[in-house]
């Protein structure tokens, strides 16, 4: 039985614990620094917890291509390592996690394991990335942990496409990179080339391609691939690790994934597995036949809350287009129907533009209207990315990313406001929720006014049982004509568990609202609301709405 709503807090361990307050870009890890294991200390977990989280999504764990040398290992070749750091999901080494991450590189499992058990201690469950489409260019040949399954070890690369092989080849053809050799090196050379990650079965990867990973042959029904990936999630299942984050599982055949979870949680009933998916029509088979506990709903919530703020950041003038409208987020959830609970919803990730950022929401404090709708909505998780509850825009440039509304995931960096967060919570600053403090600690007015409004909403979420545990309704086709309601800006709704029932009021516009809300008979029969002298149906209820913004009201 659920007992609350899950909250995950993705971070990347190397940008947070970075404090180098001056990085540059396209800098070296000598120049830059890194976060450690060490810096998710107790504080910083202690502080998650408070915050309302359940779960820490660790974001680029394993060995992946870097073009430091690291604990023995050689550099992976620039020509095809996007950034300095590389990617977090271009893999070098399944069963190995990044030596940079660690104070003692050659004790670097160790660490993790210590921060595991830490993490744990404080009540929270550990999530990795588990990256079952493709590998880094040069897995393998920079080194492995022994005692392994090696995928590609018994491959036959005289043939493209063999059933028992892992990759897929191109005999007697060499790889030709998009991306120029630095001068002076050597070029990269794959003889034969391999087909590359995003389904490029190409020797001749473009520049959108993913050019630094090598596609993983699945076949449609078991091969001796499916055994060497299912070690794999035994190995960190073993560690630990509490749940995966599985990586573009459309481009792996879903009937793996039933195999795979379905096994697995014999040894591990309580595991999790999350799904990122993008094509809504599938949403139904990977929960209800393949197994997954949760999927992204990039594809749905999170786009109509993204087109909604951006019309109305806009202040255009121009009408609002159907597609455009509040009216929205009734179609999402009528269409997802039961599915609701299953879906991660969130405002961001390391995939998406920041919310603060020129290319989305323009002004971090603007937030709270669509954070209200996805955090609130329903029973089902949501996820914050770290800085997100103080701001960050992801407007660095800072290497290999560029000025793209992102925080980076590519390049040795520290991001400023994640520096001045943990200052807060070192301080624990943020305990008593009070500005003063907050700006004491090193936050800046609208980063501290920001962070008291996030903070509450995720803590009133997660301690509300109407909220984490109760049924939802709709007041929005009701009130089309109430007094104040606008159905393209505005959005409400009822929350209601045993005998505590909540209103809910978001306004997307920038305009502050006074809004007449009306609850409809058919409300207290759905939820079974008592009613009263206080509470009946047709009744109006005034309701204030700031611009931009959610009001909360407790009705019983």
């Amino acid at each position: 039985m659920k007992t609350s709503k899950p909250i995950i807090y993705q971070m990347l361990p190397r940008l947070w614990g970075n404090d180098t307050k001056n990085p540059v870009a396209d800098g070296s890890l000598a120049e830059n620094g890194t976060g450690k294991f060490s810096d998710i200390d107790s504080d910083t977990l202690e502080y998650l917890k408070w915050l309302g989280c359940s779960h820490v999504w660790f974001t680029g764990i394993i060995r992946h291509s870097c073009q430091e040398s690291l604990e023995g290992y050689r550099p992976s070749h620039p020509q095809f390592v996007k950034g300095k750091a590389g990617s977090p999901y271009a893999i070098c080494d399944y069963y190995d996690v990044n030596a940079y991450l660690a104070d003692d590189p050659a004790r670097r499992m160790e660490e993790f394991e210590l921060l595991v058990a830490r993490t744990h201690e404080h009540g929270l469950k550990v999530i990795i990335d588990f990256v079952p489409n493709h590998v880094a260019r040069d897995y393998g040949r920079s080194g492995l942990v022994e005692g392994h399954s090696v995928l590609g070890q018994d491959d036959d690369k005289s043939v493209h496409w063999k059933e028992s092989n892992d990759f897929f080849y191109y005999p007697g053809q060499a790889l030709v990179l998009p991306a120029l050799c630095p001068e002076g090196m050597k070029p990269y050379e794959e003889i034969p080339a391999m087909a590359t990650g995003n389904n490029c079965y190409s020797p001749y990867p473009g520049v959108n391609d993913w050019y630094e990973t090598i596609k993983i042959n699945y076949c449609d029904s078991y091969n001796p691939t499916w055994e060497k990936m299912y070690e794999i999630i035994d190995f960190w299942s073993s560690k630990g690790v509490d749940g995966f984050r599985c990586d573009m599982v459309e481009l792996v055949p879903p009937q793996f994934f039933k195999w795979l979870i379905e096994r697995i949680k014999r040894s591990y009933p309580d595991l999790i597995f999350i799904a990122e998916v993008y094509k809504k029509e599938l949403y139904s088979h990977y929960i209800r036949q393949i197994g997954f506990d949760y999927l992204y709903d990039k594809s749905g919530l999170y786009d109509t809350l993204r087109v909604i703020v951006e019309k109305n950041a806009a202040e255009d003038g121009m009408p609002t287009e159907l597609w455009q409208s509040a009216t929205g987020i009734t179609r999402n959830w009528q269409e997802l129907g039961d599915l609701q609970p299953y879906m991660l919803n969130f405002l961001e990730n390391h995939d998406e533009q920041r919310f603060g950022s020129d290319f989305f929401g323009r002004k971090s404090e603007d937030t709270m209207a669509p954070l209200a709708v996805s955090l609130m909505l329903n029973t089902a998780p949501f996820m914050v990315y770290f800085g997100e509850e103080v701001g960050e825009k992801g407007m660095d440039a800072e290497g290999f990313s560029g000025r793209d509304g992102r925080t980076t995931i590519f390049d040795w960096w520290s991001v400023d406001s994640v520096r001045r967060l943990r200052k807060v919570i070192a301080e624990k600053a943020y305990m008593q929720l009070d500005a003063a403090q907050l700006a004491d600690a090193g936050l800046n007015e609208t980063e501290a006014d920001l962070f008291i409004r996030f903070a509450s909403a995720l803590r009133t979420a997660t301690n509300d049982t109407a909220i984490s545990l109760g049924t939802t309704y709709d007041l929005c086709y009701c009130n089309q004509s109430s007094d104040g309601f606008n159905k393209d800006r505005h959005f409400a709704f009822l929350r209601d568990y045993e005998d505590h029932t909540l209103l809910v009021a978001i306004n997307f516009s920038h305009c502050d609202s006074k809004m007449k809300l009306t609850i409809p008979e058919h409300a207290f029969e759905w939820m079974e609301i008592e009613i009263s002298d206080r509470l009946y149906p047709g009744m109006t209820i005034d309701i204030n709405v700031p611009a931009k913004g959610y009001s909360l009201i407790t009705l019983i």
